[in-house]
């Protein structure tokens, strides 16, 4: 059998704000934007081209929803890249809170940036194979 995570739900106050985020300072694409309620839509965003898992954005509905917006303080959410200076370099450019300058690890280059809700996020550009065979 074969599987795989294709989304995640994201609960954010509203979804406007939201979708501009993603949109704007991330360079995600809207996927589909459709009511599917009185006061519901489904919302669906992705990085462009990418592969991987898509994010729902969800508003949250009621106080126990809106207390668990944002990933408890810790790092929630990983953002690949195949090129981390021009996504890092292009999202500074857009507004992005960087919390960490860039720093390399075994796994790769990763810096940790803020949404506007509390969640980190890691942008990260794996290292690759042939880097972390070397001694």
């Amino acid at each position: 059998m074969t599987q795989s995570l294709a989304a995640v739900a994201y609960l954010v106050p509203d979804y406007d704000p939201a979708i501009a985020w993603f949109r704007d300072a991330l360079g995600f694409e809207l996927l589909a934007d459709a009511p599917i309620g009185p006061d519901k839509r489904w919302v669906v965003m992705a990085p462009r081209g990418g592969a991987g898992a898509r994010i729902v954005v969800a508003r949250a509905s009621d106080d126990r929803q809106r207390a668990a917006i944002g990933a408890g303080g810790r790092v929630g959410y990983f953002l690949e890249t195949d090129d981390f200076v021009r996504d890092h370099a292009a999202m500074s450019a857009r507004g992005v809170r960087f919390l960490e300058p860039p720093r390399r690890e075994a796994y790769g280059t990763v810096a940790v940036f803020a949404d506007p809700w509390g969640s980190r996020w890691d942008l990260l550009e794996p290292a690759r194979r042939s880097e972390e065979a070397a001694p």
